[in-house]
């Protein structure tokens, strides 16, 4: 057994306080990891032309209210 399935297997078998607590972790986890990749990728210049293509939509008048 590898360990992805290893870890499947333990998290399967987490009584339920234990596993809302897990739950919370690794939400704020992922959401950790999620913002530094985002931070890395505009850093890097990876989201300049979605930013340009807004940008010339919103001058373009082809942005909506919310």
């Amino acid at each position: 057994m590898g360990k992805l399935e290893e870890l499947e297997q333990r998290i399967k078998s987490l009584p339920p306080d234990e596993l809302s607590r897990f739950r919370a972790w690794f939400l704020e986890f992922d959401h950790q990891v999620w913002d530094r990749q985002i931070e890395a990728d505009a850093k890097a210049g990876k989201l300049d032309r979605l930013v340009n293509e807004a940008m010339a939509d919103y001058k373009a008048g082809k942005a909506r209210g919310i």
